[in-house]
């Protein structure tokens, strides 16, 4: 930004400039500013800022000794078109019955020399006037000079105007500046534009960032207060909209410094980052783009600021190769018919111009001539005299190259603006006014702050079709070109619209882009990401101390995914879901149970059925055979029942397989727990029986028999079983067996089993069947040396041993086996045991059944009594 100490200086100049009202009738100017101007009288007068030259040799020479004039140099001759369009469009107004009726339209065009100080030289004297000498009305009430002002072209010089002038509420309405600061309404109360603020530039920016996913870019701004107000908002509005990061921000030097040049260009070669936003002016890009031809700084894209995207002298031969494709924002062309002719009427001798030195100089740049007296040598030098006859149309110039009239157009429109603005205030009626006791102005009482409010509201439409209306902060309706360098096979280049970016009360900021038309010089659109997108199935991590848009991609853990690029999180899946092997979605778990029809359950299932089949053939046999001896010994009674018990055993254990309900879940562990007590009680009680036989058959012992009848025998066991009926039914009453879905063993897989409930009822209803298979074991070890024929106590002993090693071994398993084969688990400890306990009572009787029927006699058994006897 311009420095408010110059400002506020020069704001005491224009005050002391001036002796204050006395008893004189007249005032008179200290000190006046000799400035190129352009000057046509009226009855209400528009002034005018802009740069007919680049700069001035001397700004601090600008208010000096009179009859001097400024020293500027290098002619503008775009500038000076921008001048003459004010001229055009004032002349066109004139020539307007329906607009300012009666009202002949004035102006007065300063020329600023792209130097700030003679910028505000200039703005003063419009203000003031540059009369030495002017009379005072009664109460130094009078018209100013100029009612408004239509400028200035730089941010910068735009600030330091509206800081002195807004202090008198003078509007300014600027075809060039572009700095959102200008948008700040206590600051600049009396400001307009013309063109879109900065503001808007950057977000259209930021659009085409985003259309092309270009999230890693470098920014390169001047150091004022066009650049670095467009690096403020660039910042905000990149990190609010999270459409990418800044790779750099570089501040370019007023200076042109070569080595800041340097190590700025370096920056750029060295980045990542393949796309570069400018917001520069055309002669600082001028020795940047020097320096990036030294560096052959190549495959980058170039994304322009309005301030150069039309400029013609960075389109050569030898910077094309660098700048091809390039993609700039660009000021709204507008169309003026009758522009040229009027521009083919600005010559040194017509009657209205030829005393204005800006029109001279004018003329002498377009033919490199010189209006008499010339230059000392000038003539010796083979200086040619300029006549004025001289005809412009034979000459080549950009003067009247009128295809691409941008900066023209806001000036025109501001002009208008001014124009229509006068016209609502001089069409006032009385007694309705806006003004204090809703009074009017006139022509000759109105003062500029009055033509603020009408600004304000002011609303028309252009001969091209762009309605022109002020929001509160004072800016048009923003709208912008996009246009694109293409660089032609030969060697031509060419500036076309690829669209446009505007915004609407209704529709809000749109981006219209046809990318078929875009010229791009690697035959694509590049690449600019600091890191590739994360895929799906992945999530970003940051990098430590790196921007945002640099991050790693981590695969996602197992049982979350992540469906979209670029997710922050991965989100889980639901329970009954898993996540796919790519990490990208959710698929259904797979459900796992013991069931009948995978191998292991068919497994299960078939021995369960043979087992339950041998205990019937076994019990056919013993009932066909039932008078005989071997099946008579030892209560055969008892022995039917164990082999009743035995195949509810073998049943019970298909409760295990298949879909964990809740009646099965339920039945399942009461099923099996009754079954083996019923079978255990009827062993022990075999085996208390044996006991007391052999101790009946010694003298004195018969009395042992009265407690061992067949009924005491049938209600032991009754009675042994329903103990555990009971702890079966309190279990299920108290804590219920209740089928779960487990989800914990495997992240892909729903595992169906039944959770015990109460682990304290499944261990009693064990341990009681443990503690009667124990006793069983410890009385048949007792009686297995008892003589044979009153003696089953081996084969109980063995199958006891067999009974007890198995259901042994199967807590530890049936603890660390997980799912479904803890089931399988607990099902082969029940076959087993069965299958234990079948063969080792039943097997040795049912081979002399049927393999040796002449072991199976009375003598036959007593005899091996009498024998070991």
């Amino acid at each position: 930004m311009g420095s408010l100490f110059n400002t506020y200086l020069l704001l005491g100049v224009f005050l002391v400039c001036f002796m204050p009202c006395s008893r004189a009738s007249f005032c008179k100017l200290r000190r006046k500013f000799y400035l190129n101007e352009v000057h046509k009288p009226g009855d209400v007068l528009l002034g005018g800022l802009f740069e007919v030259h680049f700069t001035s040799v001397f700004p601090e020479l600008t208010f000096s000794s009179e009859g001097e004039e400024p020293r500027c140099k290098g002619f503008d001759i775009l500038g000076f078109r921008q001048a003459m369009t004010m001229a055009f469009a004032v002349d066109e107004i004139n020539k307007n019955s329906n607009l300012l009726p009666n009202v002949t339209l004035g102006y007065t065009m300063y020329d600023n020399c792209g130097a700030l100080v003679i910028g505000l030289s200039g703005a003063l004297s419009l203000a003031s006037g540059q009369e030495e000498q002017f009379p005072l009305q009664e109460k130094c009430l009078g018209t100013l000079p100029v009612l408004g002002i239509v400028g200035d072209s730089f941010s910068t010089f735009t600030i330091a105007t509206s800081n002195v002038l807004g202090l008198f509420r003078m509007p300014i309405v600027s075809y060039f500046a572009t700095c959102s600061c200008l948008s700040d309404r206590q600051r600049f109360p009396s400001f307009f534009r013309t063109i879109p603020s900065d503001a808007f530039q950057v977000r259209a920016m930021i659009q085409i960032l985003k259309h092309f996913d270009w999230t890693w870019v470098g920014l390169l701004v001047t150091d004022d207060d066009y650049g670095l107000h467009a690096a403020q908002s660039f910042q905000s509005d990149l990190t609010q909209s999270g459409a990418g990061c800044l790779a750099y921000l570089q501040v370019l030097p007023w200076d042109g410094d070569p080595n800041e040049l340097r190590k700025i260009v370096h920056l750029i070669k060295t980045s990542t980052a393949r796309v570069v936003m400018a917001f520069v002016h055309e002669g600082q890009m001028i020795p940047l783009m020097e320096e990036v031809v030294q560096q052959n700084v190549t495959g980058l894209q170039w994304i322009a600021s309005e301030a150069w995207t039309a400029a013609a002298v960075l389109q050569t031969p030898r910077l094309m190769p660098y700048l091809g494709g390039t993609l700039g924002i660009a000021i709204r062309r507008g169309e003026m018919p009758g522009l040229r002719e009027f521009l083919l009427q600005i010559r040194p001798d017509h009657s209205n111009n030829y005393e204005n030195n800006m029109v001279r100089q004018y003329w002498e740049f377009i033919f490199q001539c010189r209006f008499p007296p010339p230059p000392a040598g000038w003539v010796e030098s083979g200086g040619v005299i300029c006549t004025g006859e001289e005809d412009i149309e034979n000459v080549e110039t950009e003067f009247l190259d009128l295809s691409s009239l941008r900066p023209e157009y806001n000036i025109y429109k501001a002009v208008y603006a001014l124009a229509y603005a006068l016209d609502d205030m001089l069409q006032c009626t009385p007694g309705r006014g806006p003004f204090s006791g809703n009074s009017c102005t006139t022509l000759q009482t109105m003062e500029p702050w009055q033509l603020v409010h009408y600004l304000q509201t002011v609303n028309f439409t252009t001969s091209f079709g762009d309605q022109v209306s002020f929001d509160e902060n004072g800016d048009a309706l923003p709208i912008y070109d996009i246009m694109n360098w293409l660089w032609l096979p030969d060697g031509r280049t060419k500036v076309q619209n690829v669209g446009e970016v505007k915004r609407s009360a209704s529709k809000g900021e749109k981006l219209t882009l046809f990318e078929d038309k875009i010229f791009w010089s690697f035959g694509e659109p590049p690449r600019s990401v600091c890191s590739e997108s994360c895929p799906p199935g992945t999530r970003m991590a940051r990098k430590k101390g790196e921007p945002e848009c640099c991050f790693d991609c981590i695969p996602c853990s197992e049982g979350k995914i992540s469906n979209k690029t670029n997710s922050v999180e991965c989100t889980s899946c639901p329970e009954d879901f898993a996540s796919s092997p790519q990490r990208d979605h959710c698929v259904p778990k797979k459900i796992e149970f013991l069931s009948y029809h995978e191998p292991l359950g068919i497994c299960l299932t078939s021995t369960s059925l043979l087992g339950t089949f041998i205990c019937a053939v076994v019990l056919g046999i013993f009932i066909h055979h039932r008078s005989t001896p071997v099946v008579r010994a030892n209560n055969s009674e008892l022995s039917f029942l164990i082999l009743m018990s035995l195949k509810l055993c073998f049943l019970c254990s298909l409760l295990f397989i298949g879909r964990p309900r809740l009646w099965t879940c339920q039945l399942r562990h009461a099923a099996f727990g009754i079954s083996f007590v019923l079978c255990v009680s009827c062993i022990l009680v075999k085996t208390m029986v044996v006991l007391a036989v052999f101790k009946a058959s010694k003298p004195g012992g018969g009395a042992s028999l009265k407690w061992f009848g067949a009924v005491q025998q049938r209600g032991t066991v009754l009675l042994l079983t329903c103990i555990q009926a009971a702890i079966c039914v309190v279990w299920i009453v108290s804590a219920s067996p209740l089928p779960h879905k487990n989800t914990q063993y495997h992240s892909d897989k729903i595992v169906y089993e039944c959770v015990v409930g109460s682990t304290v009822g499944f261990a009693v209803l064990l341990g009681y069947i443990g503690l009667l298979a124990i006793l069983s074991f410890l009385l048949a070890f007792l009686a297995r040396n008892l003589p044979d024929n009153f003696n089953e106590a081996k084969l109980i002993t063995f199958s006891m041993l067999i009974f007890c090693a198995v259901w042994v071994a199967f807590v530890p398993a049936y603890v660390n086996s997980p799912g479904k084969y803890a089931d399988a688990v607990e099902v082969f400890a029940i076959l087993a045991s069965s299958f234990g306990l079948l063969v080792a009572l039943f097997g040795p009787k049912c081979y002399i059944i049927l393999l040796r029927p002449e072991r199976n006699t009375k003598k036959a058994i007593m005899s091996r009594g009498v024998v070991k006897s």
